[in-house]
């Protein structure tokens, strides 16, 4: 698999400089604010931000090289007391709670409207197109969240702001004055949780994904109907998730647990990033990436993606078996650093590994290694 950070000469990159600075790049910059362009934050709730005059708080954006064409991400405060200005726009938005309390307000131009509390842990999605504003309900704290977008392809593709934030077309089939809209009440079916709001993402609940690892668990959502799908993933004390790869654009936030990920280039040493609650990483473009639990308690996080590849039946190439052609790594096939690697992180709590009964009991059904 090509390497993702291939660095040429400058006489070649000279040759492609206009085409790097694009129409999304150019409006972050007139917005006023930074760009962090790391795959991992240690800590969203204490990443420095700037004042945002348009928005009416503060902010950052936060994007690494492998995902700023296909989505986006930017951290934003409400200071005491306050509010964001209203706005709409011809992209999806799906946001998580970091700190704080509020609610947001939702409407369309016939004036229907509907308005929801949310407090730290809460994630919702912005139906497509509908005005929004959010209010600080605490007269002391500033409140912060994290929101993922898909904002960069449509910027680039359409280069008109105006338009962008200004279309009067009302999308009824994600929004159309639903008072109920953002129930907390939700539906399962299958895997998927059929809902707008998740007011608790820590507590909510999840379903059994042994396919991803020992013990997995997962509950998985598309709020407001949009095309940025996300899950919610869990796993037990003294265990560890299979290594896997797919596309670019994957924002990984930690909502519980302590522990560290790995993540490399196909052919290329690990490289390991520890986490805390509220910590992002962001897997680059085809890079293989495993997570590890080597905490006192079950970890559990939260993923936003732009789509996934997928096989014939339907099924993400990130869940089948590499021995079946997918982009899945079996634990029978990782290094055995991985494994010394991972207790040694356990015995710094006292703890040991639970994983000797999951490797046996993967020997018993994983398919064979191909001619």
């Amino acid at each position: 698999m090509a390497k993702r950070d291939a660095i040429v000469s400058e006489d070649l990159a000279q040759k492609f400089a206009t085409e790097k600075d694009t129409p999304y790049l150019r409006w972050v910059r007139a917005e006023g604010l930074d760009v962090i362009s790391g795959h991992y934050v240690p800590n969203l709730r204490h990443v420095e931000l700037k004042p945002w005059a348009r928005r009416g708080g503060r902010g950052v954006f936060i994007n690494h090289d492998a995902s700023r064409t296909t989505n986006d991400c930017y951290v934003c405060e409400i200071p005491p007391a306050g509010k964001l200005a209203p706005q709409r726009q011809i992209y999806e938005e799906m946001i998580y709670v970091l700190e704080g309390r509020g609610s947001t307000t939702i409407w369309n131009s016939k004036g229907a409207r509907t308005t929801f509390e949310w407090k730290a842990g809460a994630i919702f999605g912005i139906p497509l197109n509908t005005w929004h504003q959010h209010f600080n309900g605490s007269g002391q704290a500033p409140a912060r969240f994290v929101a993922v977008t898909n904002a960069p392809p449509v910027i680039n593709l359409y280069e008109d702001l105006d338009f962008i934030f200004n279309c009067d077309y009302e999308f009824a089939n994600r929004f159309n004055g639903e008072p109920d809209y953002y129930t907390s009440a939700g539906k399962m079916n299958g895997l998927r949780l059929e809902t707008n709001f998740i007011p608790d993402t820590v507590n909510v609940s999840v379903a059994s994904t042994a396919e991803r690892g020992a013990g997995s668990s997962m509950v998985r959502f598309n709020l407001a109907k949009s095309s940025i799908g996300g899950h919610i993933s869990q796993f037990p004390i003294g265990t560890y998730k299979k290594a896997h790869a797919h596309g670019p654009g994957a924002h990984v936030i930690i909502l519980s647990g302590e522990g560290y990920s790995l993540m490399w280039p196909d052919g290329e040493e690990p490289r390991r990033y520890e986490w805390e609650i509220g910590t992002l990483i962001v897997p680059p473009n085809g890079w293989f990436h495993q997570h590890f639990n080597s905490g006192v308690t079950p970890a559990r996080y939260l993923a936003f993606k732009h789509g996934s590849q997928r096989n014939a039946q339907g099924v993400m190439m990130c869940w089948i078996s590499r021995r079946l052609g997918g982009d899945q790594l079996d634990y029978a096939d990782e290094s055995p650093f991985i494994r010394e690697q991972y207790e040694t992180a356990l015995a710094r709590h006292g703890l040991t590994s639970r994983m000797e009964p999951v490797y046996a009991k993967e020997l018993e059904t994983i398919p064979p290694l191909p001619a």
